[in-house]
C-alpha cells in the first residue's frame, strides 16, 4: 500500500470532507463514496469550486440509488488543485479522505470515484485498506515515458475497478486510459473499462447513462448487489473486449435530457 505525506502549500491548508452530499444517510451508514474532483497537473491555487460542484450530480445519483444500504457520499475538498509531480498531492488528499471516512463511520467499505485528475487520484490511492472499489471517469493519465516509472497498478489488486472514458475527450487521452486498464487487468482481473461514444471530457452527452452505470458498479462492488449484464460481461471478457465495452444509450433505463 502506498503511503502519502500531507506536505501542503505554505498556508497549511488541509483537505476536508465537508458535509455529506444531500440525500446521504446519517445513521446506520453502510458504505461511503468519496468523490474526487478534477484538478490541474501543476498548481498551488485553491481547489476549484466549479470542479467540486461538478461532482454533486453524481453524488446525488449514487446516494439515491444506495439509500437502502445507508450509502453516504462526500466530495473531497483538496488542499490545492494541482497534482504537482512526485508530490501527487491529489492522491495524498484522497488517502487522507479514506482515513477520515473510517474515523467518522467505522469499518465500512469505501469507493473512490474521481473525474479527470481526480480519477488518477482514485486509482493511485486505491490501495488504501478500506477501499473496495475505484471508479475513474475520464482519468488524466501521464504519457508513456521510457525514462519514468509507469503509472502503478499493483495497488488495485483486490479492488473492483471501473474506468469510463468518452471517445471524443480532448483533454485526457482515452487511449492512455485504455493502456492503463490493460496493465491493470493483468494485475487484477476485477478491472473493466467502458467507452462512451462521441462524448467529451465532462461526459455530459450521456450523463444519465454514466450515472446509472456508476450506481450499478458502486452498489455491486460495495454491497454485492446484482449488476447489469454489460458490467458482468465487461469484467469477464478478456482484453481488449472488456476494456472497450461500449456504453449503450439508455443504459439502466436512463433517459437523456
Amino acid at each position: 500500500m502506498a503511503h502519502f505525506a500531507l506536505v501542503g502549500p505554505p498556508d497549511a491548508r488541509r483537505p476536508r470532507l465537508g458535509r455529506p452530499v444531500a440525500g446521504s444517510g446519517t445513521s446506520a451508514v453502510g458504505g461511503v463514496v468519496l468523490l474526487l474532483p478534477d484538478g490541474e497537473p501543476s498548481s498551488r491555487r485553491r481547489a476549484s469550486a466549479r470542479a467540486h460542484a461538478a461532482m454533486l450530480p453524481l453524488g446525488r445519483a449514487l446516494v439515491r440509488a444506495g439509500r437502502d444500504e445507508g450509502l453516504v457520499a462526500h466530495v473531497v475538498r483538496y488542499r490545492a488543485r494541482g497534482w504537482n509531480g512526485a508530490d501527487a498531492d491529489l492522491a495524498a488528499d484522497a488517502a487522507w479522505a479514506v482515513a477520515e471516512a473510517v474515523r467518522r463511520y467505522g469499518d465500512v467499505p469505501v469507493c473512490l470515484a474521481g473525474h479527470g485528475l481526480g480519477g488518477r487520484a482514485a486509482l493511485r490511492a486505491g490501495g488504501e485498506d478500506a477501499v473496495g472499489a475505484v471508479l475513474a471517469l475520464a482519468p488524466w493519465l501521464p504519457e508513456d515515458d521510457v525514462a519514468a516509472e509507469p503509472e502503478p497498478v499493483r495497488q488495485l489488486v483486490g479492488r473492483r475497478v471501473l474506468v469510463v472514458h468518452g471517445t471524443n475527450d480532448a483533454r485526457t487521452d482515452p487511449e492512455l486510459s485504455f493502456r492503463f486498464a490493460e496493465r491493470a487487468k493483468k494485475a487484477n482481473r476485477e478491472t473493466c473499462r467502458f467507452e462512451v461514444h462521441s462524448d467529451g471530457h465532462a461526459l455530459r452527452q450521456y450523463a444519465d447513462e454514466v450515472r446509472a452505470l456508476a450506481a450499478d458498479f458502486v452498489l455491486g462492488a460495495l454491497f454485492s448487489r446484482p449488476v447489469a449484464r454489460p458490467l458482468t460481461d465487461a469484467f469477464a471478457a478478456p482484453p481488449p473486449l472488456g476494456l472497450r465495452m461500449p456504453l449503450a444509450a439508455g443504459f439502466g433505463g436512463a433517459r437523456r435530457r
